[in-house]
């Protein structure tokens, strides 16, 4: 049976999303591409509602009620304020607008977030199809040797080059944005924030954001807590 968690009370960024969110994701570790709304409700200190679905149990769900509520009969599906909520990066973006934070302030600034968010979308999506392939065993050592370095390489010069992130450890220096969170999750997902950061060697302005991220009281506390599940 799907387990059903209470996260948090409800406060001052509840109030500017309109309730408590309902989310519906996978039990699947803290990974996966709905986790970044969770470290998002963690970091932003928003009180949500958390049900977890076994990799198992998730197609008999889909074709009941958990299905209805997404045409495309996937997760992560939101609950909040009488409307439902798909596409995890369209939350991000959605609910960062209503908090007033985690996005750019200027046009620039928030083309420069779009960006680097999209690049660790389009990465995952490689990452994904690399690690679940039936023939793993050779798909995802090539992934590790090949795209993977890419958006490595690519993210690490963006963050090194661009003005907006040369004073601080984020995408906007000293601001955290969702596409900090985006790219923070894909990292920890291929097994890169681990050992160290053994895994980033060579590349020190990607571990610099993941030492920004984790030190967020929010995320750090989060991390602590027996809600992580690795």
């Amino acid at each position: 049976m799907p387990t059903t968690t209470n996260v948090g009370n409800s406060g001052a960024a509840n109030q500017k999303l309109g309730g408590i969110p309902h989310i519906h994701y996978f039990d699947f570790f803290s990974r996966g591409r709905g986790q970044v709304i969770r470290l998002l409700c963690e970091d932003a200190g928003i009180a949500y509602t958390d049900t977890r679905y076994t990799f198992e149990e998730f197609p008999q769900q889909k074709d009941g009620a958990l299905g209805d509520m997404n045409p495309l009969k996937a997760v992560p599906v939101i609950e909040l304020n009488g409307k439902i909520l798909t596409q995890s990066y369209a939350v991000l973006r959605s609910w960062s607008r209503q908090l007033g934070a985690y996005d750019g302030e200027s046009e620039e600034e928030r083309y420069f977030v779009d960006a680097v968010c999209d690049l660790g979308v389009d990465w995952r999506t490689l990452f994904v199809l690399a690690f679940l392939s039936p023939n793993k065993d050779k798909t995802y050592p090539e992934h590790c040797k090949t795209d993977r370095v890419r958006y490595l390489s690519a993210i690490e010069t963006h963050l090194k080059q661009n003005p907006l992130s040369q004073k601080g450890p984020f995408v906007l220096s000293h601001r955290i944005t969702y596409a900090d969170l985006v790219v923070y999750q894909v990292l920890h997902d291929e097994g890169l924030t681990k050992d160290g950061r053994m895994g980033l060697e060579g590349y020190p302005r990607l571990r610099q954001l993941v030492d920004g991220v984790e030190g967020r009281p929010g995320v750090k506390a989060f991390l602590g807590s027996e809600r992580y599940k690795g």
